[in-house]
């Protein structure tokens, strides 16, 4: 499986007509967060890939050149505290991905920023349907997606960049195979971006990933 993860820049060749050229054959896309809507729209009508994408700090109500206000990217499918199955192209047990996007909290500007408390109580809701897809498929989870890192993997020591506990507590308890996440921008090649952590792979997807994947492997 072929998922393209994306978080926080807009990469101009895959907003033109270049983008089926380079990713026409990726069986999902997966927005990380801060992405602007027209983005990920464009994404979505342009690849035949379903996009499903979590919230960032910057995210907000954006309006059209016709005075409407957005507040989410139309054609795709948001994983804010939800847990939805994808269809495998060979036709196995489909992916279960699930979202819980946003910041640690530090102004007022943004809808999409928590305290850790308010993030643990976030990650509760993810319980019935986790329990769910186990009695279903066996497992719980396949990929979490957030935006900011788990606490102490690929985050920093400013308020507005430090990582989730409550990552850490999902990792170790459900076991998902990815946790795909955005947030810390990577600007040096010796920059940390993929870190085990129990049974799960964290990957700092920033600003695009490409991760082919057979399911049952890591």
């Amino acid at each position: 499986m072929k998922i393209l993860a994306l978080s926080d820049r807009v990469i101009e060749a895959n907003h033109s007509s270049q983008l089926q050229e380079r990713h026409g054959d990726v069986d999902l896309v997966i927005g990380c967060g801060d992405l602007p809507y027209y983005y990920l729209e464009y994404i979505a009508t342009t690849l035949t890939a379903p996009v499903f994408y979590v919230h960032g700090n910057h995210d907000k109500p954006a309006l059209t050149e016709n005075g409407c206000t957005i507040t989410a990217p139309g054609g795709c499918t948001s994983l804010e505290e939800r847990c939805l199955s994808v269809k495998r192209p060979n036709g196995a047990s489909p992916l279960l991905v699930a979202g819980l996007g946003g910041s640690m909290c530090y102004n007022d500007q943004s809808p999409h920023q928590y305290s850790e408390h308010e993030m643990r109580s976030r990650a509760l809701a993810l319980l019935p349907q986790l329990m769910a897809n186990r009695a279903r498929y066996g497992r719980y989870l396949d990929i979490l997606v957030t935006h900011s890192p788990p606490f102490g993997i690929h985050d920093a020591q400013d308020l507005p960049h430090i990582g989730f506990r409550v990552f850490l507590t999902l990792m170790r308890v459900f076991k998902p195979r990815f946790l795909l996440h955005g947030h810390s921008h990577i600007y040096r090649l010796t920059t940390v971006a993929s870190t085990d952590y129990a049974h799960t792979r964290v990957l700092n997807v920033y600003p695009s990933r490409v991760i082919e994947w057979e399911p049952g492997s890591l």
